[in-house]
This record gives structure tokens, C-alpha cells and sequence, in this order.
């Protein structure tokens, strides 16, 4: 879903998913048809009784001052002008007709109490979520490419609960709710939303806008809401790729340029895209895998590990393979490799 849908400017909320999500018009629509079984059950009750009441107008008791009796009662208004004469109707009151009439006030009542305590118990689970959730990660658009990072992340074990959604289309934040994550609606360029999302607290920031624009703001919040934060961000067009590291994207993906090479690739080898393919898939075949070089591997050269390891990350810099400054494996190392 596009960041271009129109959202209040200071207007967002925060959405945690839901175990048994149920629509209130459901409950109120059960609460409802409760309370006129009820109606109708006590009615009955008076008609089949009608001849031990009496009436103050005329001293009958049709069917429709049968029904007009029983709103009155079950409502406790009890204007007094049908009352029970006989001892029979008055038990029937006492026992049956009065343990009717107070589920009836619980059932009127009972809407907005539950209302109430549902609002209450959402707020009191956004406070505990809030005062334990770090280390998370803050994806920001739900469209095509904030789903399929969603989904990557899921694959690699990240929990639900931290893993953020930003979007400002209340259908996309239903969409992640319903997968589990927590969502927040609202615009991910404005540093307000990023604020509740938590990001000062996050350890990863995806920004998956659909517009360059828009990225290259969201990233600039992002890096100003917590200045050691890591960005992900995509572009459209490779233009933008350097503006967007400026703004202060740890790292750039630029979609048309890449989705370009492996276009190229595929006419002359489909075969190459079909494993690049295979290595992005996570789970399946084979897998792009980084770690922490441990305290057996320092020490080593990246070929006596026996595995393909494609590149190394020592002090923020990133290592070919054949990049004769790896040398020897050393504590602090990460190593890119491919798992089968």
C-alpha cells in the first residue's frame, strides 16, 4: 500500500494483533437478539396469565397491554397501572419475571461496559507491549515490498510482536494485525508515527515506500529519532540511491536496477537468476546466512572453513572474498556465506 493515502497530519494509532479478533457488531447483534428473546419469553408469560392481572383503564388485560406490561417491567420503568392480582402471578413475578428483568438492564448495560473494558484492556496491552518491546524491527509500508521483507523476517525467526508495521491505510495495518504483527496507521515521514512505532528503540528500520520521495523523508526521520539505528531503504531509481545514502541509509537497494541485472543475467544464463533467486528465498534450497566469526574460526583463513563464505564485514567494511585483506579471520568478523 502507497504512503500517498490521506491521513490527518497528527493523526496515527496503534494497533496490537489480536488472538480471537471478533467485529463488534457481532457481539452487539448477539447482546440484541438476547434481550428480545427475552421481550418475547416474558410476554408470553403475561399472556397465558392475562386473566390474574388487572388493568387500571378498563380492568382487561389484552395481548397488546400484555406486551406494553412486559417493556414497562423489564425496563423497570413500572408505571403501575397493570398490576398482578393473583398470588400465582405474583410468584411467576417474583420467581421468573424479576430474574429476567435484571439480566435485561445486564444486557443494556453490558454493551457499554464491555466497550469500556475492552478499551481499557487494549490500552493496558499497548503499555506493557510498549515498556518491553526493543531490539525490534520497524518496517515502514505494507505494499508488495514491506510484506515480502515482512515475510523474509518471519522465515528467519524474528517473533510477531517485533516486527513493526507503519502504514497509513487502516486496510494494510488490519492486514498485518490479522498476520500478527503490531501496526501502527499513520505516515512513516512523519517523526511523530516513527516515535510510536518505537524506532528510537528498533534495531533495524526497512523504509519500503512506493515513492523516492517519500523514502529519502522517512529515512531522514528515521536517522533523526535514533541516530544509531539501522536503515534499509529501497529506490526506484539509482539517481536517488546516493541522496538516500546522504539522508542516512545504512543500506540502498535500488529496484530498477537491480530487478534491470537480473533481467541481463537471465538472456544470456536463466539458470544464474534461478539460484540468485534461491539464495534471497530464506528456507528453501539455498540461503544467504551471516554470522559472528567464533572463538574456534579466529584465526583461520575464510577457505578452511568448509563453507562458501563470499565475504567478510570487519569494522564496517565489507570484504570480498578475493580481497587479499582478510588474511586471517579475526574476533568481531561477520561472515557472509551460503548454506544449503
Amino acid at each position: 500500500m502507497g504512503q500517498n493515502a490521506a491521513v490527518p497530519p497528527s493523526v496515527f494509532s496503534v494497533a496490537l494483533p489480536r488472538r480471537r479478533p471478533s467485529p463488534p457488531t457481532v457481539a452487539i447483534l448477539r447482546r440484541f437478539l438476547l434481550a428480545f428473546g427475552l421481550v418475547v419469553v416474558n410476554w408470553l408469560l403475561v399472556v397465558l396469565e392475562r386473566g390474574q392481572y388487572t388493568d387500571s383503564h378498563d380492568g382487561q388485560v389484552s395481548v397488546t397491554d400484555a406486551l406494553y406490561y412486559t417493556t414497562v417491567t423489564l425496563t423497570t420503568t413500572g408505571y403501575g397501572d397493570i398490576t398482578p392480582v393473583t398470588t400465582s402471578a405474583r410468584l411467576v413475578n417474583a420467581l421468573l419475571v424479576t430474574p429476567m428483568r435484571l439480566l435485561f438492564v445486564v444486557l443494556l448495560v453490558g454493551t457499554t461496559i464491555s466497550a469500556l473494558t475492552e478499551r481499557s484492556r487494549e490500552e493496558m496491552r499497548q503499555a506493557r507491549w510498549r515498556a518491553r518491546v526493543k531490539d525490534h524491527v520497524v518496517i515502514c509500508g505494507y505494499g508488495t515490498k514491506g510484506r515480502n521483507a515482512a515475510r523474509a523476517l518471519l522465515l528467519k525467526g524474528h517473533p510477531k510482536d517485533r516486527i513493526v508495521v507503519i502504514d497509513p491505510d487502516p486496510a494494510a495495518a488490519a492486514d498485518a494485525t490479522a498476520a500478527g504483527l503490531v501496526a501502527v496507521v499513520g505516515s512513516a515521514t512523519r517523526p511523530e508515527v516513527l516515535t510510536s512505532a518505537l524506532a528510537e528503540r528498533a534495531a533495524v528500520v526497512i523504509v519500503a515506500l512506493d515513492r523516492d520521495d517519500a523514502t529519502i523523508l522517512a529515512t531522514l526521520n528515521a536517522r533523526r529519532v535514533s541516530p544509531a539505528v539501522t536503515v534499509v531503504a529501497s529506490v526506484r531509481e539509482a539517481a536517488n540511491g546516493e541522496l538516500l545514502r546522504q539522508s542516512g541509509a545504512t543500506s540502498v537497494i535500488v529496484s530498477s536496477e537491480t530487478a534491470g541485472r537480473l533481467l541481463g543475467l537471465a538472456a544470456d544464463s536463466p539458470e544464474t537468476v534461478d539460484v540468485v533467486e534461491d539464495m534471497l528465498s530464506f528456507g528453501e534450497g539455498l540461503d544467504l546466512v551471516s554470522r559472528d566469526v567464533s572463538a574456534g574460526e579466529a584465526g583461520r583463513r575464510p577457505d578452511e572453513l568448509g563453507m562458501p563464505v563470499l565475504a567478510v564485514v570487519r569494522g564496517g567494511r565489507v570484504l570480498r572474498y578475493s580481497d587479499p585483506a582478510i588474511g586471517q579471520l579475526a574476533a568481531g568478523d561477520r561472515i557472509l556465506y551460503v548454506a544449503g
